[in-house]
């Protein structure tokens, strides 16, 4: 298995609801895509603009500056106190992480890659970059032998799922029973929306109630794409076992994935400051505040979305169904089919569209009922 065997890329199946969404006389509604639309934050823009000196090539291993501000963050914002620049790595972006990881562990034909159920699809696409077994379990009982590498999501893209301390807990448990690596995507953790995600932390795989202290085998990964609107920037990285940082950080090495120097500079701006994050989330919540009624309204189930850039819901059709339906209204969604085969009767819609245009979805969905 290698690149040339991958399949089509799934979005190009959307194109002819794009197509009749945008015959809508208002105009179309894109929810279907997590792409930010509101501003960078200028405090992060301007450290971009004093960064443009630069003419040698950056470390893949970051700044110490940048390494210093991803330990504090953690602890700060993630309740994990006690890392070191040792324990952090800038990435580019988080997708190339995601999609690479397996490469980069050096798994190949008979590892197991587990990811959940509803999936991130790009978990599936690394393990068959290297010809891994991909298997789609939430259940850690229902792991096999032959694990090599666990990716747990939360809050879930596209689910909106959040795993508490003691599912945490199992989890790693469990893996490290397997001898895997268990790796956390954990790129909305400051969305949080119901209870107790509303007030509560929403715990990292880091956190010391997860792992006793212990971080062997374990990595947290996060992005600054939704929380500071820097998705142009690829700004991202993760955090954890020190061993498996530096194993990482060789080959990235040879890879040549190296973070430019005035994005690394901009990113220690952004996790310094934590008020563009709060007003960031007070968009994103009004915006959910006032789409979740109408497409409940509108005859959707909104399921888990508890936290995260998504509502997941279902009205029991097809998801082109149900697509087909909203693109008739202007609305473009994800369908469910992108996430895995569990769920095809469920679409994803983004909280990432403007005021105006999410209260044109509103709009929209209940003049429909």
């Amino acid at each position: 298995m290698g690149v040339a065997d991958l399949a089509d890329y799934p979005w190009d199946a959307v194109a002819p609801y794009a197509a009749r969404a945008r015959a809508h006389p208002d105009g179309i509604v894109d929810l279907s895509v997590g792409s930010p639309v509101d501003p960078t934050p200028q405090v992060v823009a301007d450290a971009l603009r004093i960064a443009t000196d630069a003419h040698a090539y950056p470390q893949t291993v970051g700044t110490p500056a940048l390494r210093s501000a991803i330990a504090q963050w953690y602890a700060r914002r993630r309740g994990v106190p006690g890392l070191t620049p040792d324990h952090v790595l800038p990435t580019v972006g988080s997708k190339e992480l995601v999609a690479l990881l397996p490469l980069l562990l050096n798994l190949g034909p008979g590892d197991v890659v587990v990811h959940p159920r509803a999936a991130y699809p790009t978990y599936e696409v690394g393990a068959r970059l290297v010809g891994a077994t991909s298997l789609a379990a939430d259940d850690p009982a229902q792991w096999p032998a032959g694990t090599r590498l666990v990716w747990v999501n939360s809050p879930g893209n596209p689910d909106g799922r959040v795993l508490d301390v003691d599912a945490l807990r199992v989890a790693v448990a469990r893996a490290r029973e397997l001898g895997a690596v268990l790796v956390s995507d954990e790129c909305y953790a400051e969305l949080g929306w119901d209870e107790p995600w509303d007030s509560t932390p929403i715990p990292s795989s880091l956190d010391p109630r997860v792992t006793g202290g212990d971080l062997r085998s374990i990595l947290s990964v996060y992005s600054l794409s939704k929380q500071s609107n820097l998705a142009g920037y690829r700004a991202a990285f993760l955090a954890g076992d020190p061993e498996l940082v530096a194993r990482l950080l060789t080959g990235r090495k040879h890879l040549g994935l190296m973070l430019p120097l005035p994005v690394q500079t901009a990113m220690v701006a952004a996790l310094g400051d934590d008020q563009h994050v709060v007003s960031q989330k007070a968009r994103y919540r009004r915006r959910r505040d006032v789409l979740k009624p109408a497409v409940e309204a509108a005859g959707f189930r909104v399921e888990g979305s508890e936290a995260g850039l998504y509502l997941w819901g279902t009205e029991g059709l097809d998801a082109w169904e149900s697509l087909g339906r909203l693109a008739d209204l202007g609305i473009l969604a994800g369908p469910g089919h992108f996430y895995g085969a569990h769920f095809p009767q469920h679409i994803r819609l983004s909280l990432t569209a403007t005021d105006e245009r999410v209260a044109a979805a509103a709009a929209r969905l209940s003049a429909s009922v």
